[in-house]
This record gives structure tokens, sequence and C-alpha cells, in this order.
């Protein structure tokens, strides 16, 4: 069967075109019955309402009516049933078509696979995973060594920490140098004192000897 419809594909256009053109015809056809359909209810209305019009008064008019409503409506069966016919029908050959379309597809598809295929073969892509896979680790180590590696010189740092601890100190020296003394009292209490202004350091010593006589002389 998928040979034959294969063979199908390959009779080139012509089938192809013979599948739609006798789709587009049934269509027409419908159309023309429907038509049809519409017209005959349309007919069967209008005797009937003569009927009624003269079931009273003239009952040979009536009879007449009524006779060719009734061949309108075998008529209207008959039409009816060419309708659903073609409607099924249609249906069929619209869902072979679909068919005929779905497996076209899919052969080409298959067709192009089979190409590709053909074109990578499976010590390719052995191949071509391997390199990837060292590709990947040798991204890796690159990586760590590049993490490993220390910018400062380990001496560098150590004459670093030395000179600040020098700053610092040479910081320290200066602030206690520069910070002015606190008299003290007979019992060892300080007393209050006005600041004054810094002196050389003999001149602040003689200042404190006769700072502590007068004190002992009261």
């Amino acid at each position: 069967m998928m040979s034959s419809l294969f063979s199908y594909f390959g009779g080139g256009g012509a089938k192809k075109n013979n599948s739609k053109e006798a789709i587009v015809k049934l269509r027409q056809q419908l159309e023309m019955l429907r038509k049809r359909e519409i017209h005959t209810e349309k007919q069967m209305l209008e005797q009937d309402a003569i009927a009624r019009k003269n079931i009273t008064t003239n009952k040979t008019v009536a009879r007449a009516a009524l006779k060719r409503k009734q061949v309108l409506e075998k008529n209207l069966e008959v039409t009816q049933q060419h309708i659903n016919t073609l409607e099924q029908q249609m249906n069929a050959v619209e869902t072979a078509n679909l068919n005929l379309e779905t497996i076209k597809v899919m052969k080409e598809a298959s067709d192009a696979m089979k190409g590709m295929n053909k074109r990578v073969g499976i010590n390719d892509v052995d191949e071509t995973m391997e390199e990837i896979r060292e590709n990947m680790q040798l991204n890796k180590e690159i990586s760590e060594a590049i993490s490993s590696v220390q910018i400062t010189d380990p001496e560098e740092e150590e004459d670093l920490e030395t000179a600040l601890k020098e700053l610092e100190q040479q910081a320290l020296d200066d602030k206690m140098i520069s910070a002015p003394a606190v008299p003290v009292g007979t019992h060892g209490s300080a007393i209050s004192a006005k600041p004054v202004a810094a002196k050389p350091q003999e001149e602040d010593e003689e200042e404190e000897l006769r700072k502590l006589q007068a004190e002992m002389a009261m």
C-alpha cells in the first residue's frame, strides 16, 4: 500500500490536480443541488398556500395544488439524497487528499533525514563528542590555573605590613609628645590651670620646680 502511495507522488502533478479538480466539481454540484433544494421548498410553500386558499371555494384548484406539492416533495427528497451522497463523497475525497499530502510531507522529511544521516556517521558523532569533552576539560584546567595565580608578592606584603606598623607607632609617639602636662596637687589630686603655650623642655622643668616649691611653702 505504501509503495502505491509513493508511486502516486511519482506520477507528477497530474494526479494531484485530478484530486483537486474532483473536489471543485463536487462543491459546484453541491451548490447547484442546494439552490434547487431551496427553490423546491419555496414552490411547495406556494402550492400549499394555493390549496389552503381554495379549499372551501374551489376544491379542484386546491386538489391540483396538493398534487403538485406532493410531486415537489418527492423531488425534494431525491435532491436531498443527492446532497447527502455528494457531501459524504466530498468528505472522503478531501480526507484522502489530506492523507496523501501528509504522507508526502512525511516522505520528504524521511528522505531529508536519510541524506543527513549519510553525511554524518556514528564515528563522526563520537569524535565530535570526544573533542567537546576535551575542550571542556581544558577550559576547566585553564580557569583553575588562572584562579590559583597570586598577583601580589608575599615579600611585598610583609614590607607593607612593617611600614604600616612603623607609621602607626610614629603617630602614637607624636600624639604623646604634643599632649600638655597635667598639674598635680599635694595629695595627688589634679588642680585646675589654664593651658600654657608649649615651651622648650628645660623651661618646662624649671617652671614645674618653682610651682612645687611654692606649694611646699604653703
